[in-house]
C-alpha cells in the first residue's frame, strides 16, 4: 500500500466515524459490523461497549478496556454500572482479537455469561457480544452462546 492510500484509507474511516457519530442508528446487522470493524482494531486487545436507548440509537460507545495481545480485563460491574448511568435500555459487547482469529475463548463466554446475568436482573437487553478478528466479525449471538 502506497502513502497516499495510506491516507485515504485513513480519512476515510475519519469520515465514516463522524457520519456514524451524526447518525448513531444501528439499523442493520452490516451497519453494526462495519461501526464493529471500524472502531475496534488494533495491536492489542479492547474491550467497548455500545450503550443503546429503545430505539437501538447509541447512547455512547464506550471503551472500558484496553489490555495486551491476547487478554482485555473486564469487570461485569462496570458494564452494569455504567448502563444504569446511561439510562441505557441495551448494550453490545464488542472486542477484539489482534491474532485475527475471532473464536471466543472461555473466559470470552464466562464473562458474557455474567454480564447477561446484570443485565437480565436490572431489565437490561443484552443484543449481543460481536467479536472482531482480521477481516472477520463473530457474533456469539449466532453462535448460540448468548
Amino acid at each position: 500500500m502506497t502513502p497516499q492510500e495510506e491516507t485515504v484509507i485513513l480519512e476515510a474511516r475519519d469520515i465514516l466515524g463522524r457520519y456514524l457519530s451524526q447518525n448513531p442508528v444501528i439499523g442493520s446487522w452490516q451497519a453494526l459490523l462495519d461501526y464493529c470493524a471500524l472502531t475496534v482494531r488494533g495491536p492489542v486487545e479492547r474491550f467497548h461497549v455500545l450503550y443503546l436507548d429503545r430505539k437501538n440509537r447509541i447512547i455512547s460507545d464506550e471503551l472500558l478496556s484496553t489490555g495486551t495481545v491476547d487478554h482485555v480485563p473486564v469487570y461485569p460491574r462496570e458494564v452494569i454500572k455504567r448502563a444504569l448511568m446511561l439510562n441505557a435500555s441495551a448494550l453490545i459487547l464488542i472486542h477484539n482479537h489482534p491474532s485475527g482469529d475471532p473464536t471466543p475463548s472461555e473466559a470470552d463466554l464466562s464473562m458474557t455469561k455474567e454480564i447477561q446475568k446484570g443485565c437480565k436482573y436490572f431489565g437490561l437487553t443484552l443484543h449481543d457480544h460481536i467479536i472482531v478478528g482480521a477481516g472477520t466479525e463473530l457474533s456469539l449471538r449466532a453462535l448460540g452462546k448468548l
